[in-house]
């Protein structure tokens, strides 16, 4: 049998992984949204055209008027989901580089991470145990 520290992604825990994993399908999500959009809004335009030219009797018109209008949409569509994504993927380095440079300070949150006193269990300093903490006797 391989020895386990050998194999490859012996050291990655499974919460690890697991967040991999949905940042993985998030960003899969994203772009076949993305793609969805620039195909449904010429389809929804060019249907919208070809009723109405079936309707009004005027052929090609409507049809290119709309298919042009859709393929405005789609693009539009595109366009306001990039400025989300990079708003999202911008906001996540900020808060990544803000984690960074307060653990680097000094200033970060007792209780994020490790504990300030490096035992478990026990507050971090300033802070007053909890009554259940205490050995009160009672």
């Amino acid at each position: 049998m391989p020895d386990a520290a050998a194999m490859p992604g012996a050291g990655v825990s499974f919460r690890d992984f697991f967040g991999q994993q949905r940042e993985g399908m998030r960003a899969m999500a994203t772009t076949g949204v993305m793609g969805l959009h620039l195909v449904s809004g010429p389809l929804v335009g060019f249907a919208i055209g070809y009723g109405l030219d079936a309707w009004l009797g005027t052929s090609p018109w409507c049809k290119i008027i709309f298919l042009l209008l859709g393929i405005g949409a789609g693009f539009l569509n595109v366009y306001r989901d990039t400025q989300v994504l990079l708003r999202k993927l911008e906001n996540e380095r900020r808060h990544a580089g803000a984690a960074v440079s307060a653990a680097n300070d000094g200033t970060a949150r007792p209780g994020a991470g490790a504990p300030a006193s490096g035992r478990p269990g026990t507050p971090p300093p300033g802070k007053k145990p909890h009554l259940k903490d205490t050995d009160t006797g009672k």
